[in-house]
C-alpha cells in the first residue's frame, strides 16, 4: 500500500489540523489550571487534623482515581446540566458547554492525581518545619504557603510532569461530548478522505511530540529547582 500525505493538504484538512490542535492546546491548559488549584486545596486539607475534611478529600480521590475518565466526561456533560437551574443551562449552552464541560472533569479528575504527588512530596518534609513556622505565629495556612507548599513543589516535579502528560493525553477522550480537538478532527478527516493510515500517523506524530514537549520542559525544571541534599 502506497502512502499519500499530501491528500492532507486539500481541502479544508489543513485548516481543521490547526483547528483541532489549538482546541486541543487550550482544553490542555484549563484542565491543568483548574487541576493544579483543586490538587493544592486538596493537598493542604489532607495535611490537617480535621478528620471530616481529610476523609472527604480522602473519597474525592478514590472516587476520581477509581471511575474511568471517560464516565466522568458523560456524567459532567450530560448529567450535571440537568441539575443546573435553566438560566446557567442556556449560559454553559452559549459559552461552549461541551469544552467547558470537557474541561472541568479532567481538571476534577486530575486535580486528585496533582494531589497525591503534592501529598507525596509534603510528606518528604520534616514535620518540624510546620512545626516550627506555627511556633513563628504563622497561621496553618501561611505556614502552608510559605513554608511547605515551595519545597512540597520541587520535590514532587517529577509526579507532577507524569501527571501532566497524561492529563494532556486525556483530553483526547473530549471528542466523544463533541469537543473539536485533535482527536475529534482526526477521526472527521478520515471518514472523508478514506486515508486512515495517514491521518492517524500525524495525529500520533503530533501528540507525541507535544508530550515529548511537556516532559522536556518538566526536565529541564526539575533541573532547575531540584532540592540539592546537604
Amino acid at each position: 500500500m502506497k502512502l499519500d500525505f499530501s491528500v492532507l493538504l486539500r481541502e479544508d484538512y489543513p485548516r481543521m489540523i490547526i483547528e483541532g490542535v489549538i482546541t486541543m492546546l487550550k482544553l490542555t491548559a484549563y484542565s491543568w489550571l483548574l487541576a493544579m488549584a483543586v490538587g493544592i486545596v486538596l493537598a493542604v486539607i489532607r495535611m490537617s487534623n480535621n478528620r471530616v475534611a481529610t476523609g472527604f478529600v480522602a473519597g474525592y480521590v478514590e472516587y476520581h482515581q477509581n471511575v474511568p475518565m471517560l464516565v466522568q466526561i458523560f456524567l459532567w456533560y450530560f448529567g450535571v446540566p440537568t441539575l443546573l437551574p435553566d438560566s446557567v443551562q442556556l449560559w454553559f449552552n452559549m459559552h461552549r458547554s461541551d469544552f467547558l464541560f470537557a474541561a472541568i472533569a479532567v481538571g476534577l479528575a486530575m486535580g486528585a492525581y496533582m494531589s497525591e504527588g503534592l501529598r507525596a512530596g509534603i510528606r518528604s518534609i520534616p514535620r518540624a518545619q510546620m512545626e516550627a513556622a506555627r511556633a513563628l505565629g504563622l497561621s496553618y495556612l501561611k505556614a502552608s504557603r510559605l513554608v511547605i507548599l515551595p519545597q512540597a513543589l520541587r520535590l514532587a516535579l517529577p509526579t507532577l510532569v507524569s501527571h501532566s502528560v497524561l492529563l494532556f493525553k486525556n483530553t483526547s477522550l473530549a471528542m466523544v461530548i463533541g469537543v473539536a480537538e485533535l482527536t475529534y478532527a482526526t477521526r472527521e478527516i478520515e471518514s472523508q478522505s478514506f486515508h486512515t493510515v495517514e491521518i492517524y500517523l500525524v495525529s500520533t506524530l503530533i501528540y507525541l511530540g507535544i508530550s515529548l514537549l511537556i516532559m522536556a520542559v518538566g526536565a529541564a525544571l526539575e533541573n532547575r529547582y531540584r532540592i540539592k541534599s546537604r
